[in-house]
């Protein structure tokens, strides 16, 4: 039997005395509803959020106390957002969520259906490989096989990245609710208890298994390590200040996949290892980049929650840091074509689009601004990855039209 939301509530955030009554009665009037009621801030006691008693305890409170109870000191972070406010839970009244069946909602919500960002960041370098490995295949992949491969990839990347949302929220449901954004998910509100949330995150990875078996068996093996980095991810927010490191090494693991899918076997293969790697380094390096961008959202309240980040820990120099990595990232993408002998098209379109876009996006963004942080990591997906991808795309079909061989026979002829 799952354990009742105000079961739940209680235990994690207990109450204080003078606002027992009136938070009884919302809890119980949860337990009910619960896809519904979420917590209410701490601290509220029924009043509106924002209003000056709570301005006063916040201001007395959040410098000095931490998410383990301890009254040590907590670093503060010198960004101010000024477009963050704190909000009360609502069921959604548009968009996919507003469709579905109300139990459904808090599992929708779980998996991030209503914000496909991230899915599309896992999705994009399965196509990165896809197109890379495709001219290597004996012959040229066709085109169908390509579109296939990426579509099978398309759906796995939808499965694993809700699977990956929901060890992320069982790993943080006591951290979850002392940030604005993350305090109203599923699980930190109570809508989704521990018990409800395994078995769903069975399902997910059972879905997932099932999807993987209908690439060829290789795959299976190149896939089974990344799952370790799925599930300790969450961890690293708690022991390192480069968590994002932990989250590329994880969100780019289809840089690899693209090969084995189309046949080409990596152990065997060292053009096609080297590139790979590489390029999977370029992935790691650009989740860097994009998800340094999105922690800016939260920096003032991982410092009081005690979560670390890499947006606390180059806050003072941010955009040499993501200068510098997005350096690192084109670089590797030079290296991953260099590899297979890539031609011109692929320095151009992948390189050169991959440079200007997040050059300009590093210029663009403003990192005091909750709504722009957010607002470049959505666009992130298909400005530079889109970018990445049209000239991976263009070289894969320069290749499979075999123009560069028609254009060194006409160079040939031209020379006798």
């Amino acid at each position: 039997m799952a354990t009742p939301a105000s079961t739940l509530r209680l235990a994690a955030f207990p109450l204080r005395p003078t606002c027992f009554a009136r938070t009884s009665r919302q809890l119980q009037y949860a337990a009910a509803n619960r896809w519904m009621i979420g917590r209410p801030p701490s601290g509220h006691c029924g009043r509106k959020p924002g209003s000056k008693g709570q301005q006063i305890r916040s201001a007395a409170t959040s410098s000095t106390t931490a998410v383990d109870g301890n009254s040590t000191p907590s670093p503060k972070s010198t960004i101010v957002h000024t477009d963050h406010p704190l909000q009360s839970y609502k069921p959604p009244d548009t968009g996919i969520l507003s469709i579905l069946p109300r139990s459904w909602v808090p599992y929708a919500e779980l998996m991030r259906l209503d914000k496909p960002a991230g899915t599309y960041y896992l999705f994009l370098p399965c196509v990165f490989s896809t197109l890379l490995a495709a001219p290597l295949a004996t012959p040229v992949a066709p085109i169908s096989s390509v579109a296939g491969t990426a579509g099978l990839f398309a759906v796995g990347a939808f499965i694993m990245r809700g699977a990956g949302c929901t060890v992320n929220d069982l790993w943080d449901r006591n951290l979850d609710p002392h940030v604005t954004r993350t305090r109203l998910r599923p699980i930190a509100r109570g809508a989704v208890s521990v018990k409800q949330a395994v078995p769903f995150l069975g399902g997910q990875l059972l879905a997932g298994l099932t999807l993987l078996l209908q690439l060829p068996w290789e795959c299976f093996f190149y896939a089974t390590p990344s799952l370790l980095f799925v599930a300790t991810y969450p961890l690293a927010k708690r022991v390192t200040n480069y968590p994002q490191f932990v989250l590329g090494l994880t969100f780019s693991w289809g840089a690899i996949m693209g090969f084995p899918a189309l046949g080409i076997d990596l152990l065997s293969n060292t053009p096609a290892m080297v590139s790979a790697a590489c390029l999977y380094g370029s992935c790691v390096a650009w989740t860097m980049v994009y998800d340094m961008i999105y922690a800016y959202q939260d920096i003032r309240d991982d410092v009081k929650a005690g979560i670390k980040s890499i947006a606390l820990a180059q806050e003072h120099n941010a955009k040499v840091f993501l200068t510098s990595v997005s350096a690192l990232q084109v670089g590797l993408l030079a290296g991953a074509g260099a590899a297979i002998g890539a031609g011109p098209v692929f320095y151009a379109g992948v390189c050169g689009g991959a440079a200007g876009t997040l050059g300009y996006m590093i210029k663009t963004v403003n990192l005091q601004s909750v709504e722009d942080c957010w607002r470049w990591f959505r666009k992130g997906a298909w400005f530079t990855g889109g970018a990445i991808s049209l000239g991976l795309g263009a070289e894969y079909m320069v290749q499979y039209l075999h123009w560069y061989e028609d254009s060194e026979k006409i160079s040939e002829s031209k020379g006798h």
